[in-house]
């Protein structure tokens, strides 16, 4: 059997995961990446617990590494998002171009928040590409981070089940079956991918957007602005406080507040994984938690886990505001819930507090009055944010698929 071709776009964590773990599958793989002269030949992968005993190693093989999209795309059978969210659309106008209109491309993402539909949507109607199928993990499959970027990646592990949405929808069995069993339940006995109706379930999932912004606002209401040693710096779930745990409800309950008036909008369609966190928390880990707080501290994935830190000039360490925290959870999150909310006329308090905390620390102009600065070069900018508008969108019909 010939092997179909699996281009990995963007050198990410999860790139350094998901190589390895593609031993054995039916793919050769490919990475375009602006680095690719650092990338090994062979992939190394550790598996660890959280005290850092090695549970597992795996390595895998990529075929090439280039920055030159013509080099790699136009053979590709499968197209997978490494990356953070912010650079999605950026990316996929830079690969659409050279996609093969002559067969069935599948293009996906290991995370899809951020209207990643919207996003592909966009390349198919500019570039005539009707015949990609889209799909989207709703959760990253894995807990991963780099050791050494281009060469070896650690996991801590695998969600315990997942979800992801495809479209057309008859795909699914397809992508489950050549690539969703072959990266989690293969190597770890668990992580099976179940089958969502939607995208729009995916964009207004309440696991990075509301874990990550909430986090640091609490981090910022304790601590303020900067701490004078780095040792100093609280971990992130480790040292998750009451505040934090808190902030997180309350934002919960805004990112409810838009989902049910969503729900009762059509009733006809099945929402099943518009959860709320501790829901989403009990499915994809399969635990019994009923306190934000415990939920964090307790993980046995997420502990190893520090704060994301720059040294400013003053050579004081402060929360990284270029952090995909901040670009991908605010631009790509927060600001697209608290869009929907004002064409519900609903009130969302707790992402006001955290989109002025935001643009803040940022120097950026998003919110005032409640009310998104919808023409803001903070939001409008081409490719800046993933707000509805950007896509020409008018109301809430425009964002149900």
């Amino acid at each position: 059997m010939v092997n179909k071709q699996l281009v990995i776009c963007g050198g990410g964590s999860s790139a350094h995961t998901l190589i390895p773990l593609l031993k054995g599958s039916n793919f050769d793989v490919s990475i375009y990446t602006s680095r690719p002269e650092e990338w090994n030949h062979c992939i190394d992968l550790e598996w660890h617990d959280p005290s850092g005993k090695v549970l597992g190693s795996y390595s895998g093989e990529l075929k090439k590494a280039s920055n030159d999209p013509a080099q790699l795309i136009p053979c590709a059978d499968y197209v997978v998002f490494c990356m953070p969210v912010y650079r999605y659309r950026v990316a996929l106008h830079e690969i659409a171009p050279f996609i093969n209109k002559e067969k069935t491309v599948f293009i996906g993402t290991v995370y899809g928040q951020g209207g990643w539909n919207w996003m592909v949507n966009e390349v198919k109607a500019k570039y005539e590409l009707d015949n990609i199928v889209t799909f989207a993990f709703g959760l990253i499959p894995w807990i991963c981070r780099i050791i050494n970027y281009g060469k070896k990646g650690v996991t801590y592990g695998c969600k315990a089940a997942n979800y992801a949405a495809v479209y057309p929808h008859d795909y699914f069995e397809q992508i489950n079956g050549e690539l969703f069993e072959n990266i989690c339940f293969k190597w770890f006995g668990k992580g099976k991918v179940e089958q969502s109706d939607d995208f729009l379930s995916l964009t207004l999932s309440v696991d990075n957007q509301i874990i990550h912004t909430s986090r640091c606002l609490g981090l910022y209401k304790v601590h303020g602005k900067t701490w004078q040693n780095k040792e100093d710096v609280p971990w992130f779930y480790r040292d998750y406080d009451d505040l934090s745990a808190k902030l997180l409800a309350d934002l919960d309950k805004d990112y409810t507040k838009v989902r049910n008036a969503i729900k009762a909008m059509y009733p006809e369609k099945d929402f099943k994984y518009m959860l709320d966190y501790l829901a989403l928390e009990r499915f994809s880990y399969q635990s019994h938690n009923t306190d934000i707080r415990e939920s964090f501290v307790t993980s046995q994935t997420l502990t190893s886990i520090g704060t994301p830190i720059v040294q400013n000039a003053d050579g004081l360490w402060e929360v990284d505001r270029n952090h995909r925290f901040f670009l991908d959870d605010i631009y790509y999150g927060n600001c697209i819930a608290k869009w929907m909310a004002e064409q519900l006329d609903i009130e969302t308090p707790t992402i006001d507090e955290i989109l002025v905390w935001a643009q803040q620390v940022r120097g950026e102009k998003i919110i005032a009055n409640n009310k998104l600065l919808i023409d803001s070069p903070d939001l409008s900018s081409p490719l800046k944010s993933g707000i509805p508008p950007v896509y020409g969108f008018k109301g809430i019909e425009d964002c149900i698929d």
